[in-house]
């Protein structure tokens, strides 16, 4: 008998016509003889609701306040949904982050799962019930409910599918799968059968919203496998699994882009042991996530400092370097928004020479200029003007074979 974890979204939710149509669906798995739990995000729009409230009341709501406020949402979608399995002639039982409880630390609005505990879920398995968990929350050592970021969800679903030694942990989305790149931007963009943790865990750092990043290395590091496909049809989607020698071949696998970045530029810092240390000390004390960090060579003993955060912590980025700045004795603190990352990304890029050439070659050609290059064994990204990044993605996705014919 297979354990078989599966996520739905809020758009998968939305309704409680759609809530009944998630329930027919698990309970058909059911039927087939598996163990169910069902990892539920908040019905579509509800959590940006709960946002607005708590922003009539405060532009900068109480971090611990804000969480149990931002958890009753979730707490809606699991209760409907086993109410619903219920009155279909199904046992189920509901669970919220604390009940089951999932661990975590206590960075509100960020909080990262520790352990689980399966003993709750497991006996109720064993009695035949389909179990509901509420995504996105947890509980921290102090009692305290915690909520996991945007995209929690997925984060709460393969730390179960882990904890549990679940069969697969199916992701149910309103896309049918992971594409080679957005096919909103990109009408030519295919559907991929199999992609490799490594190459998903760069897609999700790199803007691609199918995934959250946590679940992904949640999902390497136990080796579980996710199976991200669509709500609404019965079609197969896309694999997530390990690498296979198979998945060389393909030299780029996808391009991705994030237009959620801002740049920093530090001139004139003194090139001095400890002062990158001191400069970043206060952003990660924050909680502020870093991206590329480029430093120019040194000259006179001076040197520029160049990196890039979320756009949402430009602002409080900006607040905590100019303080440090001025303290080290640096010359000035630049700021832009208007910045997008394009990134290709693939396996393959390990074993075939030329790739970065020719990524460069044709954003010249469509004279777009790269700001910054950041490389990894198996990523190329370019920080470029925003008002490019459509057309940055087409001509990549072009370039590198993955156009799939009309």
């Amino acid at each position: 008998m297979a354990i078989i974890v599966q996520k739905y979204g809020g758009t998968s939710v939305g309704s409680v016509e759609k809530i009944r149509a998630v329930a027919e669906r698990v309970i058909e798995t059911h039927k087939e003889g598996n163990q169910m739990v069902v990892v539920l995000s908040a019905m579509a729009g509800q959590t940006d609701g709960l946002i607005k409230l708590a922003s009539q009341i405060s532009p900068e709501p109480d971090p611990r306040e804000l969480d149990v406020l931002l958890a009753t949402g979730e707490q809606v979608s699991v209760a409907l949904f086993a109410m619903t399995v219920k009155s279909l002639g199904f046992e189920a039982c509901s669970f919220l982050g604390f009940q089951v409880a999932i661990h975590t630390d206590d960075l509100y609005g960020k909080a990262r799962i520790h352990d689980i505990d399966t003993d709750r879920i497991l006996k109720n398995l064993n009695e035949g019930r389909i179990v509901t968990v509420a995504g996105f929350q947890g509980l921290d050592a102090h009692g305290d409910i915690t909520t996991l970021g945007r995209g929690g969800s997925d984060t709460t679903a393969v730390a179960l599918a882990a904890a549990l030694k679940a069969d697969v942990c199916e992701i149910f989305t309103d896309v049918d799968g992971v594409y080679t790149t957005d096919p909103h931007v990109c009408p030519k963009a295919g559907k991929m059968d199999f992609i490799s943790y490594d190459e998903m865990l760069e897609m999700a750092s790199l803007g691609a919203k199918v995934l959250e990043i946590r679940s992904v290395e949640f999902a390497k590091k136990f080796n579980v496998p996710i199976h991200v496909r669509s709500t609404f049809t019965r079609e197969r989607g896309t694999m997530v699994v390990a690498e296979t020698k198979d998945m060389e071949k393909v030299v780029v696998t996808g391009v991705a882009y994030n237009k959620n970045e801002a740049r920093v530029t530090i001139t004139k810092v003194p090139d001095r042991p400890g002062i990158a240390s001191t400069i970043f000390e206060p952003v990660f004390k924050a909680g502020i996530v870093v991206d590329m960090i480029v430093q120019n060579t040194s000259q006179d003993g001076f040197t520029d400092l160049t990196f890039t955060v979320p756009k949402a912590d430009f602002y409080k980025t900006m607040k905590l370097v100019s303080a440090v700045a001025e303290k080290i004795g640096a010359e000035k603190v630049l700021g832009d928004e208007d910045i997008a990352k394009v990134s290709i990304i693939g396996v393959g890029m390990r074993t075939h020479a030329g790739v970065a050439k020719k990524m460069f070659e044709t954003l010249a050609e469509e004279s777009i200029n790269i700001v910054m290059i950041s490389t990894s064994e198996i990523k190329i990204s370019c920080i470029i003007e925003e008002k490019y990044t459509e057309l940055a993605v087409r001509v990549l996705h072009s370039a590198f074979g993955l156009d799939v014919a009309d």
